[in-house]
């Protein structure tokens, strides 16, 4: 897909990491070193683009800003429960959908650490029982799955616009 960005600087991901005060998780890492982000298109489903190192910086910044009020109690959250609070210092924002909400690896301690969670600015955070959402590899093996055999994902199937536009319809 032409809309991947060339590959993050390792300095790129490590001002990244101070911004967040604390390491990326691996795998995201792993994709930053192939792609750092991407252009506003939808390549997870079913409207997600990637983020870059420094929009994973900017994008915590600013919802530790918005969510400065709420964090403390952010902290008494149930780190297993499938909805979260409305922002958490643990999370990590990895892609966006252009509305104001991301898709985030949360790094909380838990059993289910490293589960992608969907932070909603209306709703706040939920995450996901399907499979695809435990981890970031299991969600891009999935993704790459479905986009090579056309099969459906989490209720979308991949929908090619043109050789340089993807979108997800429901399926």
């Amino acid at each position: 897909m032409r809309a991947l960005e060339p590959p993050a600087e390792r300095s790129a991901i490590a001002a990244a990491e101070q911004v967040v005060g604390q390491p990326l998780p691996e795998p995201l890492v792993e994709s930053l070193l192939r792609h750092n982000g991407m252009g506003h298109y939808d390549l997870l489903p079913p409207f997600w683009s990637l983020l870059s190192a420094q929009d994973i910086a900017k994008s915590w910044q600013l919802r530790m800003k918005i969510y400065a009020d709420e964090l403390p109690r952010a902290k008494e959250r149930d780190p297993e429960a499938d909805h979260g609070p409305w922002w958490h210092a643990q999370w990590i924002p990895f892609a966006f959908d252009g509305a104001g909400d991301y898709l985030v690896i949360d790094q909380r301690p838990s059993r289910r650490r490293g589960r992608i969670g969907n932070a909603d600015h209306e709703t706040g955070c939920s995450f996901s029982p399907h499979p695809m959402w435990a981890s970031l590899p299991a969600l891009l093996e999935s993704t790459a799955t479905s986009l090579e055999t056309g099969e459906p994902l989490d209720g979308y199937a991949p929908l090619a616009v043109d050789e340089d536009e993807l979108d997800w319809e429901i399926y």
